[in-house]
């Protein structure tokens, strides 16, 4: 069943990618049809759910295994039990429930997609076995959600509620990212299940506080904490569904499974208690205060559910055993309740056209089936039985009055927050359901009657639930039991039952429901109160602040970018060379010791003299020179005379490489700058020796770093390691391309996507069409025999070197650019046209064929369970075929269209053709 629960939440990520497809092939009932993976989840959960024993969790390898120091393994114990439950089968109703809800809306594709990634994302996050594996699944969950609260994005409201939800979120993720660096690096794991069993306690480390901090950040962000709630009212924007799975089961839970989760390691100290504690219930007062000044059934669950998550921020800080489980069984109480009222809010509104409880009245009579699950869902908001929900309030004040340390603090904190809810769960039923139709001040967009059952099976649904678990709480117990063990670290027996006589929780219970039902009676005064301090506060209302603040920075960040960013290239070159010549230079002064080796002294060499000489002759005449097309050429035979250094030390690769690079630069240049209009003024002299010296400095610093390189000693050079494994593990014996495709493959993987993104860059800004060209310039058939020979005779070689590139010099990026030399001297003589023709496709499509080349090369080890970019090998006795040559043909095919593309845009802009 562990196995099965992987699959199935693979298959969610599977299915979200999927949509496209089955929007197309389901129509109306993709929403119901997406349901049922989350269902099939829901119902393997539930059959571990009944058999995972006390102080058991279950780690299921995922199969990644490319990626076997994370640690990709599912983590099955009983607290990921009860938020992988809650959140695939509140998912699966919320999926439901959509294909009636969105029905009528456009792009409900991209819905779709997002929704079941931002499920996907939720699940990933609870099972996660992995610090690192739980920060990127939080993450996915950020970036959906932030798609799903801006899904109108053609209004105003919704863009500005995503982006702060994005932007605080996507900081609290950044915070949480360092704790878990910062965790791993302290514990030398990123395990959960390490953690746990090696008994690991940070509360007395020196970077304790720090990671407390990050963590804190994180979770108050996520689970709209004070100061940072201001943005979960304004989520409201998004669609009904997306509210009701956002508050009652993932998003705003994420920080609260966070905790729990690292409650193990981290809970427990004086600043947790204290900080959670303060934050929780001030968070869980204002919540349920702010709830009683609005009109919108929408906004009121908001605020309610602030109100909740402030409650279990509280009583996870509080960190004792009757907390915790409190915690836990509030979590479940306010997904069900909350995910059926804003299914209940959504439905009231398609039927009726508006969510003002003031313009609402006498639902009952005319939507029956949806006012009586409603009203299961408010007794269980208000904690009244036999809901769970009155199980829940009487363990949270249970736990209140075993801390006689914070008593004082948290139960006047939390008996108004609960009169509260009493009262607005009173104040909602009166005004939908019971208020008569004649107190209804206008008339409704549409007559109310009762919307089919399949829109109503979610709300029914969970109010049932709620209904049928306060009436039997003991099948929560064992696997209560089960998370309180991986949350307090000791075995706890669970206890659940609706009635525990007369003590001080139940009559604290009564006192919270009479003076709600004072507050119900008193409600228009105290609403015109509360509406009054709403107003008076109003002035230092969080979300305007927060776009302000943004705002602000923003055109802070204007005027710094144009003071900086001023246009001119030289003085950013200019800058970079300065201060890293003052740099280098500094740390140079400070080492001591010779500078050259006396055992390296030996005779100098003419022919390496006269090269030298002959580039400084080379270089002095480009600086000087006042012609640009002599100053090219001049660049290009220092180029040649570095390639001709290389070839003197022994590095055949380097030199060719040089050669064939300076060779078409200096065509490309020439191309270029022979079209370019002539510069009215050139540099001054005074410009020109400012100049020199700074490159004259820049340098000497150089040549002074690897003087000072040769100094250092190490015990096991990496040159050793390559020259000893180069045959014997890449079954190569050119060192240079083995290290390029196989040992440090993903560098070059690296490169060579760069060089893709600069293609597809000068592309775009040259914004050309390549299949609109000139005319073709005069043909002369000898001329073309000859130069297609000559390119087939360029690519047939590349294609040789590119074979023999592991053992001799060569290698894909040689071939590559020969190849590319010959299409240049085809496209020189004939237009870029007629190398299109040659080519019989666009050169973007062979840069990406190079790239998917790559990383198949990259991705097929993987299939065997080795890490990506492992070189696999069919040998065939002196014959060795494998995965490294793939990746070099990939490097060959991408230089080539990389080149080819510059030149074919170059030449278009140029007008070579006409």
């Amino acid at each position: 069943m562990e196995q099965l629960t992987v699959v199935l939440t693979g298959l969610i990520f599977l299915m979200g990618l999927m949509v496209p497809f089955l929007r197309r092939l389901f129509k109306s009932y993709t929403g119901r049809i997406l349901a049922l993976v989350p269902f099939a989840l829901f119902a393997t959960l539930t059959f571990i759910f009944f058999t995972l024993p006390d102080e058991t969790s279950r780690l299921v390898d995922t199969g990644f295994g490319f990626l076997p120091e994370m640690g990709f393994s599912f983590r099955i114990d009983g607290l990921s039990l009860i938020f992988g439950m809650m959140v695939s089968g509140i998912g699966g109703l919320v999926l439901g429930y959509s294909s009636f809800y969105m029905a009528k809306y456009a792009g409900r594709t991209k819905f779709y997609f997002f929704l079941v990634l931002f499920m996907g994302g939720m699940l990933g996050l609870v099972f996660a076995d992995n610090l690192m594996a739980l920060f990127i699944f939080w993450e996915i969950t950020s970036i959906t959600s932030f798609f799903l609260i801006g899904f109108d994005h053609d209004k105003e409201k919704p863009r500005q509620a995503a982006m702060q939800a994005l932007l605080l979120t996507a900081f609290g993720g950044l915070c949480l990212l360092f704790a878990v660096i910062m965790i791993g690096d302290m514990a030398g794991t990123y395990s959960l299940s390490e953690l746990y069993t090696r008994g690991f306690r940070f509360g007395a480390h020196s970077n304790y506080y720090l990671v407390f901090l990050l963590i804190f950040v994180a979770v108050t962000t996520k689970s709209a904490q004070f100061p940072f709630h201001f943005w979960l009212p304004g989520a409201m924007n998004a669609p009904t569904p997306v509210s009701a799975y956002l508050h009652s089961a993932t998003m705003v839970n994420a920080g609260i499974f966070l905790l729990l989760r690292l409650n193990p390691i981290l809970g427990g100290t004086v600043v947790w208690k204290t900080v959670f504690v303060l934050t929780g219930g001030i968070t869980m007062f204002l919540g349920a205060f702010y709830s009683l000044g609005q009109k919108d059934l929408k906004r009121i669950l908001a605020f309610t559910t602030i109100s909740a998550l402030g409650t279990m921020v509280l009583l996870i800080g509080m960190n004792s055993t009757a907390s915790i489980q409190a915690a836990l069984i509030f979590f479940i109480v306010h997904g069900l309740y909350k995910g059926g009222l804003f299914m209940m809010a959504g439905i009231i509104d398609k039927n009726t056209g508006t969510r003002d409880i003031d313009k609402l009245a006498g639902l009952l009579r005319s939507m029956p089936v949806t006012s009586i699950a409603g009203i299961l869902a408010l007794l269980s908001m208000s904690g009244l039985p036999p809901m769970l929900g009155f199980i829940g309030k009487e363990l949270i004040y249970d736990a209140k009055i075993q801390m006689p340390e914070l008593s004082w603090l948290v139960i006047p904190l939390g008996v108004a927050a609960n009169m509260i809810m009493v009262a607005i769960s009173l104040w909602v039923f009166y005004e939908i359901f019971l208020k008569p139709k004649y107190k209804q001040p206008v008339s409704l967009k549409h007559p109310e009657h009762e919307l089919p059952g399949n829109f109503l099976a979610g709300p029914v649904a969970l109010a049932l639930v709620g209904l049928v678990l306060g009436m039997f709480p003991g099948w929560l117990e064992d696997t209560m039991s089960n998370a309180m063990y991986f949350i307090q670290s000791e075995t706890i027996d669970v206890h659940l039952s609706l009635w525990h006589g007369f003590n001080q929780v139940l009559l604290l219970s009564i006192f919270t429901v009479a003076m709600g039902v004072v507050i119900f009676l008193f409600r228009k005064p105290v609403g015109s109160l509360v509406n009054i301090i709403i107003r008076w506060t109003d002035q230092y209302h969080l979300p305007e602040r927060f776009n302000r603040l943004i705002k602000n920075y923003l055109s802070l960040a204007g005027r710094q970018t144009n003071r900086i960013q001023h246009g001119y290239h030289r003085y950013y070159l200019i800058t970079f060379f300065t201060v890293t010549f003052a740099l280098v230079i500094y740390q140079l002064i400070r080492l001591k010791g010779p500078w050259i080796p006396a055992d390296e002294a030996g005779p100098v060499r003419m022919h390496v003299v006269m090269v030298l000489a002959f580039s400084l002759l080379a270089v002095i005449f480009a600086v000087f020179t006042r012609s640009r097309l002599s100053a090219i050429v001049a660049m290009g035979v220092l180029g040649y005379g570095i390639s001709v250094f290389y070839m003197f030390y022994g590095a055949v690769d380097l030199a060719i490489t040089q050669f064939l690079v300076e060779t078409i630069v200096m065509v490309i240049f020439v191309m270029v700058i022979y079209h370019l209009p002539h510069f009215a003024k050139l540099s001054d002299k005074r410009t020109r020796i400012r100049d020199a010296v700074i490159a004259t400095g820049v340098g000497v610093m150089v040549t002074l770093v690897v003087l000072k390189a040769r100094f250092i000693n190490l015990e096991t050079p990496v040159s050793g390691f390559f020259a000893q494994n180069s045959f014997l593990e890449g079954h190569g014996r050119n060192i240079v391309n083995v290290i390029l495709v196989d040992f440090r493959a993903l560098d070059t993987l690296g490169e060579i996507t760069v060089l893709a993104l600069a293609a597809a860059g000068v592309f775009t800004l040259l914004r050309l069409d390549l299949n609109k060209k000139g005319k073709k310039q005069m043909k002369n058939l000898v001329l073309e025999r000859i130069v297609s020979l000559f390119l087939y005779v360029m690519v047939g070689f590349a294609i040789f070197l590119l074979i023999r590139g592991h053992n001799r010099p060569g290698g894909g990026f040689i071939a590559g650019i020969i190849a590319a030399a010959g299409f240049l001297l085809y496209a020189i003589v004939f237009g870029s046209e007629a190398v299109l023709k040659k080519l019989h496709t666009n050169p973007r499509y062979i840069i990406g064929t190079g790239l998917l080349l790559a990383f198949l090369a990259a991705i097929i080890p993987t299939f065997s369970g080795n890490p990506p970019l492992t070189g696999l090998w069919l040998s065939m006795g002196n014959i060795h075929i494998g995965t490294p040559l793939l990746f070099d043909t990939g490097v060959f095919v991408l230089v080539t269209g990389m080149i080819v593309s510059i030149i074919t845009n170059i030449m278009d802009v140029l007008k070579w053709n006409s």
